[in-house]
Formats: C-alpha cells, sequence, structure tokens
C-alpha cells in the first residue's frame, strides 16, 4: 500500500482519496478510525460510547473480551486487542503483556517486581504488571 500526502494550496479543501482494487477488512477499520476523528467505539451493556484514548487507563483481554479501563468506569470493546494496538500505534499506549495495552501518560510510578517484571501504579491506583519480555522496550521509551 503506497500513502501520499500532499501540502494544500490556500483555499483547497483537506480531503482523502482511496483508491483500491477491493474493500479489504483492513482498509474498512481504516476508514473507520478516520470516520471516528480518533475515538473508541465502546459499550456499556446496551449504550454505545465513543471513547477519546487519552481517557483510557489501560485495555485489558480477559475471556477472549476486550475491555477498556477508564478513571471511573469499565466498557467493552468488540475490537481485538491487536486491532486496538494497530489503531493506537504512534501514541502513548505500549503493550506490556500478551494481555495488556498500557497508557504510558497514566503511569504514576513503577516498581521491580519478581522474575525480572515491573508493576506500574496508575493515576487511578490500580496496578498493571509489565511482562518481563516488555520491560526492555518500556525502559527505552521512558528513558531509563
Amino acid at each position: 500500500m503506497k500513502i501520499v500526502i500532499e501540502e494544500l494550496q490556500d483555499g483547497e479543501e483537506e480531503r482523502i482519496i482511496i483508491k483500491c482494487r477491493e474493500m479489504s477488512d483492513e482498509l474498512l477499520r481504516v476508514l473507520a478510525l478516520l470516520k471516528s476523528q480518533g475515538a473508541l467505539i465502546a459499550y456499556d451493556g446496551n449504550e454505545i460510547h465513543r471513547i477519546q484514548p487519552k481517557e483510557i487507563y489501560y485495555i485489558e483481554v480477559v475471556d477472549n473480551r476486550t475491555f477498556l479501563y477508564c478513571a471511573d468506569k469499565v466498557l467493552e470493546s468488540k475490537q481485538k486487542l491487536y486491532e486496538l494496538e494497530s489503531c493506537l500505534f504512534n501514541s502513548d499506549f505500549l503493550r506490556v503483556s500478551k494481555s495488556v495495552l498500557l497508557n504510558l501518560s497514566k503511569i504514576k510510578s513503577m516498581s521491580p517486581a519478581l522474575n525480572g517484571r515491573f508493576e506500574a501504579t496508575l493515576g487511578n491506583h490500580e496496578k498493571v504488571i509489565i511482562s518481563r519480555q516488555y520491560v526492555r522496550d518500556l525502559k527505552k521509551i521512558l528513558g531509563i
């Protein structure tokens, strides 16, 4: 896939043009993300919410269900963790275990845990374990 970005001339309107042979699932996800303007769609029972990534503390998969943990509520997403990771690429989110994406901007403190793991305490006082295979990436991003 080739991506072309051009600067606008004075008076031109911003637009997105997509040329494709057929609409793939990946392309449909990209279009949905563009239409949502960066917001994620999440559910609380029968209620549908548009939630900004900055409101999410972490995302976790439990029993094949994806949950978004916010300051005062937990919402469910229909997307798989790898799809959310792709949507949140180049943001403050980092995979810290097989089942968790962590919003690095919500970390209040960190401390070493057993077997080379780390434990992050978030602004909402929840604790998230960072698996040892992801600790190196975390240290590199945080500069420690």
